[in-house]
C-alpha cells in the first residue's frame, strides 16, 4: 500500500487560499515531515533538496561554489567524488565543505588555478536509511580569449553590389554575443538591406553611398566575464558612380537550394536566410505541408530570421524561405529535425510503507532516441547491489512485495540518451507510526459567504490513515454529496453559508491508532457597495457628489478608498471625503475622468466606479416625470430556516416619490420562470423581513411603484435554498369512492412541489371500517394521487385518512374522512305500485320503498318506466317507445305528466343507486280518459264557383276521444279586410267533405273548423277562398292572357310604344310653338275605351286629361275583365290563398287554390296580408 505523507502547510485565510495553489501542493511529491516537535522520533532516508547544474561554468576571478544540500532523519552525510574517483576533501586545504551542508567551497582567489579544478563532480548525501546521489555537475571555468591579430584590407564596391563583412569571433565558454559598433560605440544602423547574421556576419544586400565608413567594427561581449573584445575596424568605400545594374535575389546564406538543421526539443528553434539583389528583396518563410505554430512563432531581423520557441518533434519537417524582388525570387528549403534529451514521463515518488506492504517504484521517460532506464540502489547500480528479496525490477519498475525495515533504501533511475540524461531520487522507508495530526490545533477560519472554505487537517501515519470530517460535537461523519474530501486530508465546503458556521473535527485511522484535531470556521457576510457612485454630467464650476454606501460585516472594519483614473485622488482642497460620499467643489475640466470607490477587508474588496463629465453651463431642463428606475444590489442577510431579510437600494424616482416596493419570488427548483407575489412595503422602506418555506430554492426580485406606474422588475437576487422540512400540511380533497363491488378508491389531490417541504414525497394511506372494531391498515405509497384497496365487502363505510411525508418525518396527523367500498346493483325491486289517473294528461303512481341493505349503494332515487300499450298488430310493425322518469331521494310517488288522452298505459318502477338499477317491479297497466281532440291534419277548398266553395279535410292525428261532430264557422272579407257576419254551422263526424251554396261572386271567406269530442272542442284550423267572377269575362281574360304571352304580340307593343314616343316628341315640340297638335284633337274626338281610365262608381270612361297621361300605375292597381275597377286599396291576391305555388288557371279561366294547414287569428282580427297583383290584372292595366 503507498502511503501519502503530506507536509504541514503555512496557514492562510481560508477565503484568501487560491484553489490552484491549493492543487499544486496535492500532487507535489510526499515527503516525511520533518517537524521536531511532532515527529522528532522518525526516520527518514536522505533526500537532494539542492544542487548545482550540471553544466556550471564558473568565472575563474572568484571562489568556486558547488552546491549540494540535502535533508535526512538522522541528518545525511556527504562524500564527493571528481571524475569518478573519490575526492578526498581533507588532502587539499583549498577545499572545504561548509558545516551541515556538503557544499564546496574551493578557494582560488587566494592562491590555485580554476582549470586545476575543471572536472566532473558527484555528491552523496547518506545516512542508515540509505544514500542519494547528485546529477554529474560538469566543472568548467569561463573563457574569453582574444581577437587573432590580422591586417584587413580597405574594400571598395561599386554602388549596388553585395557586401559580407565577416565577424569570425573567438570561441569562448559560453559563446559571445556579438554586435557591430563604430568607433563612438554607436551600434550600427541595420535594415532590410542591411543586418547581421547569427554567426555575427553583416550582411549588405547591396551597397549604397552613404555605406561609406572605415570603422565597420565587431564586438563580442562574454557575459560571465563581463568583457568585451574588439576586432579590428574594417575600412568600406562605395564607388558612386554608375550603379550595378538591377538583379534577382540569390541567398547569401545558407548556401545552395536545401540545408539540414537539427534542435533539440524545448530549445528555441532559430532559422535564417539573408538574400542579396537589387533592389532589396523581401524574406517569407512557410512550412511544407502544414502551418506555422501561431502563439510560438516569431520573426525577427526583418524577418530574415525564423524563431519556434518550446520547438517539440511535431515541429519536424520542411521549412521553405523566400527571397523575392521585382525581377524574381528564389527559394531555399531547410529539412529540420527535432530531436529529444531524454523527458520526464513519470518520475519516481517517495514510498512511505508499513511493514508487510506492497508498493511500486515507476520510472518512465521519453526522448530521441527512445532512452535507456537504469537502476541503482543507495548510488550502486542494481545489479551489484546487495540483494533484497523484497524488490524485483521489471524494465522501469521496480515492485516491492511484504516490505520490511531492511527494504529501506534509496533508489536512483537514470534515463540517458546521446543528448543528455536525467537522474531522480526516490526512497522507500519502511515505518509503523499511528496518525498524527500536523496542523496546528483550534485554527479559525474566516471565509466571505457563498466562497469556497478550505480546512487544513495535514497528516502523518504508516499505514496511510483515514480521513473522516466531523460538525459539532455529536455530527456525523460528512459526506462527499455537499463536501468535497481532498487526499491531502483538506475538507472544502465549495459554498459556504451561513449555517457552515461552527466546529469541525479532523480524525485520521489506521490500524495503529487514531488522532484528531479541532479546527473554526466563521462564515463573514460579504462586503458590498450598496449605493455606488453614478455617472455625473457636471457643469464648469459647480459641485458634484459621489455616493459609496458599503455594507459589510460587524465584525469586519472596511477600510474606504477613493481613486481618480486609478490613481490617488489630487491634492486639492476642493476634494473632501467623508464617510460615504466624496465631494468635489468648484469642478474644472482637469476634474473630469473616472472616479473609483474601493473598500476591502481583511478577507474582501469590491470597487465600483463612475465618470465625471465636465460641460459648459446649460440652462436647466425641466423635470421629467416618470416611472422609477427599478431597484438594484438585492442583498439577503440573516438567512434562518424559515425567514430571510432581504435588502435592495431603491433606484431613481424620476421626480415622483415611490409609494410602495413589490417583492416577488421564483422558486427555481419547483417552477423555474415563474414568479410570485410575496409581499408589499411601503415606498420609505429598504428591507423586508420575508418569510419562507422550507426546501424551496428561492430568488426574490423587487419593483418600485409610484404615482406615473410601476418600474420594471430589478435583477434577480443570489438563490437561497432553505432547509427540507416535514411536511406542514396534508393533501386535500380526499374521497373514499369503490369502483367494484370488492374496493375502494382512495383518492386525493396531491400536494405540489412548493408544498412537499423536502425531498422524498410520499403519502401514508389508512383506512378501517366505520362500524367495526378493527385496526387501522396502512400503506405508504410514491407521489401519487390513488390508491385502491381490493377485497372489500360490498357498500362499507370506511374511515380514511392520507397523511404527507418526505425523507425528513411526516406531516401532522390527518383527519378522518368517512368513504364507501364499491356498489352493487340492487336485488329488491319496489312492491305495492299502485297508479291514480289525475286527468286525460295525468297520473300519480304510488310505491313501497325497497329496504336500505337491499339497495347496496347510494340510494339515488326511483326510475319508473312506461310506455303506451298498443295492438299486436301495431306492435310488429312499430319498436315500443319507453319513457323514463327517475324520482331523487327516498320518495315513495310521482306524477307522470304529458300523457295521451283515451289510452292504455303500462309501468314499472325500479329503485336506482350509483352504480346502476335494480330488478323492475311488475308490470301496472291504466287507461287515460278522452280528451279534446287535435286539430284537423288538413283544409282544402276545391271547386270554387259562383256561389259555392267545396271543403275537404283529414280527421285530427289525435282524436283523444271518440269524435262527435265538427265545427265550421265562416264569414266574408271585403275589400279593405273587414269582416261580415261569422255563420256556423255543425257537421257529422264521419264526413271529410262539405260544399257551401249560395255564396256571393266574388267574395272571399275566411273558415274556422275544428272537431270536438264528448269532452269539448279541439283546435281549429283556417283557411280563405274566393268566389269565382262570370265566366265568360273569365273567359275573354284568358284570351287577354294567352295573347299577352305570345312573341309578335309584344313586339307589336313595342313598335306601338316606341311610335307614341316619337307623336308625343312632336306634338311636344309643336305645343310649345303654341299649336294645337293633331294628336290631341284626335284624341279628344274618338277617345279610346281601352286606354283611358273609368270612373270607380259606375265604371265609365272619364275624361282625358292631359296632366295626368305621364302618371304611373299605382303599385297593386288591376282591372278586371268586366271592365269594373276595384278601388286601389283593394289589392288582395288569390295567388296568396293558394300559398303562391299550387294556384294557376283552369282553361276556362277558373282558380282552383289547394288550402291546407294556415292557422289564422281570430275572426274579429280580420286579413292583414298583401300580395302581388294577379296576371290578367295586370294585363288588363297595361292594355
Amino acid at each position: 500500500m503507498q502511503l501519502k505523507i503530506m507536509p504541514k502547510k503555512k496557514h492562510f485565510s481560508a477565503g484568501r487560499v487560491p484553489l490552484i495553489l491549493f492543487l499544486c501542493q496535492m500532487i507535489s511529491a510526499l515527503d516525511v515531515p520533518l517537524d521536531s516537535k511532532l515527529l522528532g522520533d522518525l526516520v527518514q532516508p536522505p533526500t537532494i533538496t539542492q544542487q548545482s547544474p550540471k553544466d556550471y561554468i564558473i568565472d575563474p576571478r572568484e571562489n568556486i561554489v558547488i552546491q549540494c544540500e540535502a535533508k535526512g532523519k538522522p541528518p545525511p552525510s556527504f562524500s564527493w567524488t571528481r571524475n569518478g574517483t573519490h575526492f578526498d576533501i581533507d588532502k587539499d586545504p583549498l577545499v572545504t565543505m561548509k558545516p551541515g551542508s556538503g557544499t564546496l567551497v574551493i578557494n582560488i582567489m587566494s592562491e590555485g588555478k580554476a582549470e586545476t579544478y575543471e572536472g566532473v563532480y558527484q555528491c552523496t548525501a547518506r545516512n542508515e536509511r540509505g544514500a542519494a546521489i547528485s546529477n554529474n555537475i560538469v566543472v568548467r571555468p569561463s573563457r574569453s580569449p582574444l581577437w587573432t591579430k590580422e591586417r584587413l584590407e580597405p574594400i571598395t564596391l561599386r554602388n549596388g553590389q553585395s557586401l559580407v563583412l565577416p565577424c569570425r569571433p573567438p570561441i569562448g565558454l559560453p559563446p559571445a554575443i556579438i554586435f557591430w559598433m563604430d568607433n563612438s560605440f554607436q551600434r550600427l544602423p541595420q535594415s532590410e538591406r542591411v543586418s547581421q547574421g547569427l554567426n555575427g556576419d553583416l550582411y549588405f544586400s547591396n551597397v549604397l553611398p552613404e555605406d561609406t565608413r572605415e570603422d565597420y567594427i565587431c564586438y563580442a561581449r562574454f557575459n560571465h566575464t563581463q568583457t568585451i573584445q574588439q576586432k579590428q575596424p574594417i575600412s568600406l568605400k562605395v564607388i558612386s558612380a554608375k550603379p550595378s545594374k538591377e538583379r534577382p535575389p540569390t541567398f547569401l546564406t545558407p548556401e545552395g537550394n536545401e540545408s539540414l538543421k537539427e534542435e533539440l526539443r524545448g530549445n528555441v528553434l532559430s532559422l535564417e536566410c539573408i538574400a542579396e539583389g537589387l533592389p532589396t528583396p523581401i524574406i517569407y518563410w512557410i512550412k511544407e505541408d502544414g502551418t506555422l505554430p501561431v502563439n510560438r512563432t516569431f520573426y525577427q531581423n526583418f524577418k530574415k530570421t525564423l524563431q519556434i520557441t518550446q520547438v517539440s518533434e511535431a515541429d519536424s519537417g520542411n521549412y521553405q524561405c523566400i527571397a523575392k524582388n521585382t525581377l524574381g525570387a528564389v527559394h531555399h528549403t531547410i529539412s529540420v529535425t527535432v530531436k529529444a534529451a531524454p523527458y520526464w514521463i513519470s518520475a519516481p515518488q517517495n514510498l512511505v510503507l508499513s511493514p508487510g506492504e506492497n508498493g511500486t517504484l515507476i520510472c518512465r521517460a521519453n526522448g530521441n532516441p527512445k532512452p535507456r532506464i537504469g537502476w541503482l540502489t543507495n548510488g550502486v547500480p542494481v545489479e551489484i547491489a546487495p540483494d533484497d528479496p523484497s524488490r524485483k525490477i521489471d524494465g522501469d519498475t521496480i515492485i516491492f512485495s511484504n516490505v520490511q525495515e531492511r527494504s529501506s533504501a534509496v533508489y536512483q533511475c537514470n534515463a540517458s540518451n546521446e543528448y543528455g540524461y536525467l537522474l531522480a531520487n526516490a526512497f522507500v522507508n519502511v515505518l509503523a507510526e499511528p496518525p498524527r495530526i500536523l496542523t496546528s490545533a483550534n485554527i479559525l477560519y474566516q471565509v466571505i459567504a457563498n466562497r469556497p472554505a478550505l480546512l487544513d487537517c495535514a497528516f502523518f501515519g504508516s499505514p496511510l490513515p483515514t480521513i473522516e470530517w466531523f460538525k459539532g460535537t455529536k455530527g456525523s461523519a460528512l459526506h462527499e454529496d455537499i463536501y468535497v474530501l481532498h487526499d491531502n486530508g483538506t475538507l472544502e465546503i465549495p459554498v459556504a453559508q451561513k449555517d457552515s458556521t461552527g466546529t469541525y473535527t479532523c480524525v485520521a485511522r489506521n490500524k495503529l491508532g487514531m488522532a484528531k484535531n479541532e479546527v473554526h470556521l466563521e462564515i463573514k457576510d460579504p462586503t458590498r457597495i450598496i449605493k455606488q457612485p453614478e455617472y455625473a454630467v457636471v457643469q464648469r464650476g459647480s459641485k458634484v457628489s459621489f455616493e459609496c454606501k458599503v455594507k459589510h460585516d460587524n465584525t469586519l472594519i472596511p477600510t474606504i478608498m477613493w481613486l481618480k483614473d486609478n490613481g490617488e485622488l489630487p491634492n486639492d482642497e476642493r476634494f473632501s471625503v467623508d464617510k460615504d460620499h466624496l465631494v468635489v467643489t468648484d469642478v474644472s475640466d482637469d476634474d473630469g475622468g473616472m472616479y473609483t470607490c474601493a473598500a476591502n477587508t481583511t478577507l474582501d474588496s469590491v470597487s465600483a466606479s463612475a465618470v465625471l463629465r465636465v460641460v459648459a453651463p446649460t440652462p436647466t431642463p425641466a423635470p421629467v416625470y416618470d416611472v422609477p428606475n427599478p431597484p438594484f444590489d438585492l442583498e439577503l442577510t440573516n438567512q434562518l430556516d424559515k425567514s430571510v431579510q432581504l435588502t435592495w437600494t431603491p433606484g431613481d424616482d424620476n421626480n415622483s416619490p415611490i409609494t410602495k416596493f413589490i417583492i416577488e419570488y421564483e422558486d427555481a427548483m419547483h417552477e423555474a420562470g415563474i414568479w410570485h407575489h410575496q409581499a408589499e412595503v411601503s415606498g420609505t422602506q429598504t428591507t423586508a423581513q420575508l418569510t419562507l418555506s422550507p426546501y424551496v430554492n428561492y430568488s426574490f426580485r423587487v419593483m418600485a411603484e409610484n404615482s406615473i406606474g410601476r418600474s420594471v422588475p430589478s435583477e434577480a437576487s443570489e438563490q437561497y435554498l432553505t432547509k427540507a422540512a416535514e411536511p406542514d400540511q396534508n393533501p386535500m380533497t380526499v374521497e373514499g369512492l369503490g369502483t367494484e363491488p370488492d374496493n375502494l378508491v382512495i383518492t386525493w389531490k396531491p400536494l405540489n412541489g412548493f408544498e412537499s417541504n423536502g425531498p422524498g414525497l410520499q403519502y401514508k394511506v389508512s383506512w378501517r371500517q366505520k362500524d367495526g372494531d378493527d385496526e387501522w391498515t396502512s400503506v405508504v405509497v410514491a407521489n401519487v394521487s390513488k390508491y385502491i384497496v381490493s377485497g372489500t365487502p360490498t357498500f362499507v363505510p370506511y374511515l380514511i385518512k392520507v397523511q404527507a411525508l418526505n425523507d425528513v418525518g411526516f406531516a401532522p396527523e390527518p383527519a378522518a374522512v368517512m368513504g364507501h367500498s364499491g356498489e352493487d346493483l340492487p336485488m329488491v325491486a319496489p312492491g305495492n305500485v299502485r297508479v291514480n289517473v289525475v286527468n286525460s294528461t295525468l297520473a300519480e303512481v304510488h310505491w313501497d320503498p325497497v329496504p336500505l341493505k337491499s339497495v347496496r349503494g347510494h340510494l339515488q332515487g326511483y326510475r319508473i318506466y312506461y310506455w303506451k300499450a298498443q295492438s299486436s298488430s301495431k306492435r310488429n310493425r312499430r319498436h315500443i317507445e319507453k319513457k323514463i322518469l327517475t324520482f331523487q331521494g327516498n320518495k315513495t310517488h310521482g306524477m307522470l305528466p304529458g300523457l295521451q288522452p283515451y289510452s292504455h298505459y303500462v309501468l314499472n318502477v325500479r329503485v336506482v343507486n350509483g352504480k346502476g338499477e335494480g330488478p323492475a317491479s311488475t308490470d301496472r297497466g291504466f287507461h287515460t280518459p278522452e280528451g279534446v281532440p287535435s286539430a284537423p291534419s288538413s283544409l282544402k277548398i276545391v271547386n270554387p264557383t259562383l256561389d259555392s266553395l267545396t271543403l275537404e279535410w283529414d280527421p285530427p292525428s289525435h282524436p283523444n276521444g271518440v269524435l262527435t261532430e265538427y265545427t265550421l264557422r265562416y264569414q266574408p272579407i271585403n275589400s279593405t279586410h273587414e269582416l261580415g257576419p261569422l255563420v256556423d254551422l255543425k257537421i257529422p263526424a264521419n264526413k271529410t267533405r262539405w260544399t257551401l251554396n249560395h255564396l256571393n261572386f266574388s267574395t272571399r271567406y275566411k273558415f274556422y273548423f275544428y272537431a270536438q269530442t264528448s269532452v269539448g272542442s279541439g283546435s281549429q284550423i283556417t283557411e280563405e277562398a274566393i268566389t269565382t267572377v262570370d265566366e265568360g269575362k273569365m273567359a275573354m281574360a284568358s284570351r287577354q292572357v294567352d295573347i299577352a304571352t305570345q312573341g309578335w304580340f309584344i313586339g307589336l307593343m313595342c313598335a306601338v310604344a316606341l311610335l307614341i314616343l316619337i307623336l308625343l316628341i312632336v306634338c311636344f315640340i309643336r305645343r310649345n310653338k303654341g299649336g294645337k297638335y293633331p294628336v290631341k284633337e284626335k284624341e279628344d274626338a274618338h277617345a279610346d275605351p281601352e286606354i283611358q281610365p273609368m270612373k270607380e262608381d259606375d265604371g265609365t270612361f272619364g275624361e282625358y286629361s292631359d296632366a295626368e297621361d305621364h302618371k304611373p300605375l299605382k303599385k297593386g292597381s288591376r282591372t278586371p275583365s268586366d271592365r269594373t275597377v276595384k278601388k286601389e286599396d283593394s289589392d288582395d291576391s288569390l295567388v296568396d290563398y293558394g300559398e303562391g305555388v299550387n294556384g294557376q288557371f283552369n282553361e276556362d279561366g277558373s282558380f282552383i287554390g289547394q288550402y291546407s294547414g294556415k292557422k289564422e287569428k281570430e275572426p274579429a282580427e280580420g286579413n292583414e296580408s298583401s300580395e302581388a297583383p294577379s296576371p290578367v290584372n295586370a294585363m288588363n292595366s297595361f292594355v
